[in-house]
């Protein structure tokens, strides 16, 4: 597991900063903006890219090197290593059975905007969750036909949600989350967790982001309702209570869901890298991701807050829709409303803030815009927002993270039919969307905004018979 203890007492200090200001935090903020991509991490951690699997003498090699062995990956055929010199990482690079060495990669979030935060009360069932009348976003891709028509998701299929962790006692989500498969690789959330929550399991989450994308794929429908209501979650936390990690935890994050019975890997991660300065880091991501296509599992991947050209942006690698393995989605959203319940304008529209790019994006999913954003449950632990701990609230947020959950809670209910074979359940996905802005695939809406009824063959349309 990785292991980053040095960052815990300035996590720390850091939360006790934001724990003040909940004020501010409650009032809509503008997105975060990113660096044009990660900088290296100073940690002296580096990834490791094997030619022909682990060499059987490797921990020995780095020992002698005067280094240490953080993790290894043998399905990806990835380790970490740290304690290194340059003269140290030059001499095991030249060794044999080494393809490549170079320094861990940072990841963040494409920080959602906040444009609510509000309590909620107890429903039955989808329809009538508290604040379904606002949920704009799963009438918009046809959920509701779903459920109508019994589709309301399958315990026995698994989505992976790699992220910020869950709050698996919120209401909305209690009982969606198998604790057994999930798991922390984020280490300085540990102490948080264990110093203001005693007794929580350390998936739990910190910040906010994590349990909105989670409640969004499966929900209870207590508090607000999600694309389905029966699907089980496993957390998978990657991201800390600032909402960063590292490129190596994903790496382990993706591994760890295939291993343990993910049928869909949700990534509603963003920021980016030089492919050029850290070609090891692109290439033990695409490795991982490779490893989860062969097995099956469909990888679904935020397309980011940026406003950006994936497709036009030189040698910089934009995680993780650039890669062919992953569905990249970008968001949608109304462009105004009468009220807060609507009735709504044009949800279909692009979202300004979504990246973009002709051969990277699959399809478009609600994320969010002007005229509403997307509800879903908020952390009851989430030390970003205090107030969440005070009773049952959800959020209302916009960003590519919030389009990315509806494609993998549609998935979830495609892998009843399909199993675990991810290229399958992403042609289905694709073939159903509802075309939107110029004919066929665009760079805006990929092959278009999903469409579950149809996907389902609901007013059947196609699919893989």
């Amino acid at each position: 597991m990785r292991k980053h203890p040095e960052l815990a007492a300035l996590v720390l200090a850091s939360v006790a900063g934001v724990a003040g200001c909940s004020d501010e935090l409650l009032s809509p903020v503008a997105p975060v903006d990113r660096p044009a991509f990660a900088a290296t991490v100073e940690t002296g951690d580096q990834l490791v890219l094997f030619s022909n699997g682990v060499p059987a003498d490797f921990a020995a090699r780095v020992a002698a090197l005067g280094g240490s062995i953080r993790d290894v990956m043998e399905n990806i055929g990835v380790a970490v290593v740290s304690d290194l010199s340059s003269a140290d990482v030059a001499a095991l690079r030249a060794q044999s059975g080494i393809s490549g060495v170079g320094p861990d990669a940072l990841v963040a979030l494409s920080e959602p905007t906040i444009l609510s935060v509000e309590q909620a009360t107890s429903a039955e069932d989808p329809t009538t969750a508290f604040f379904y009348p606002r949920q704009w976003h799963l009438r918009a891709i046809g959920a509701d036909k779903a459920w109508a028509a019994g589709k309301l998701g399958s315990p026995a299929i698994r989505v992976a949600i790699l992220d910020t962790g869950i709050d698996y006692l919120h209401p909305d989500l209690a009982g969606r989350v198998d604790l057994s498969r999930s798991i922390s690789f984020v280490e300085s959330d540990d102490a948080l967790v264990d110093y203001f929550f005693l007794g929580r399991n350390h998936v739990t989450d910190l910040h906010f982001h994590g349990t909105h994308v989670a409640a969004t794929v499966s929900s209870n429908g207590l508090a607000a309702a999600g694309v389905t209501s029966r699907v089980t979650l496993m957390a998978v936390k990657v991201l800390g209570v600032n909402g960063t990690g590292f490129t190596s935890d994903v790496l382990a994050g993706i591994e760890y869901a295939t291993d343990n019975g993910a049928h869909v890997i949700n990534l509603s991660l963003g920021g980016a890298f030089d492919r050029a300065q850290n070609p090891e880091a692109f290439r033990a991501v695409e490795q991982a991701l490779f490893y989860a296509l062969r097995r099956g599992v469909l990888v679904v991947a935020a397309a980011g807050n940026a406003a950006t050209d994936i497709n036009g942006n030189g040698t910089i690698y934009e995680t993780y829709c650039e890669s062919l393995q992953v569905m990249c989605v970008t968001a949608t959203g109304p462009t105004a409303a009468e009220s807060i319940n609507g009735p709504w304008t044009d949800v279909d529209a692009f979202a300004p803030y979504s990246n973009f790019g002709k051969f990277a994006v699959s399809v478009a999913a609600p994320g969010g815009n002007a005229g509403g954003g997307v509800w879903a449950g908020c952390s009851q632990t989430s030390l970003q927002i205090p107030a969440c701990g005070t009773g049952v609230f959800v959020l209302g947020l916009a960003g590519t993270s919030q389009a990315a959950p509806h494609a993998s809670g549609l998935a979830a209910l495609l892998a009843e039919k399909y199993g675990r074979n991810g290229l399958i359940t992403r042609l289905v996905i694709s073939a159903n969307a509802d075309d939107r802005g110029a004919r066929g695939r665009d760079p805006f809406y990929g092959w278009g905004r999903i469409n579950v009824g149809k996907a389902l063959g609901l007013g059947k349309k196609w699919s893989w018979d």
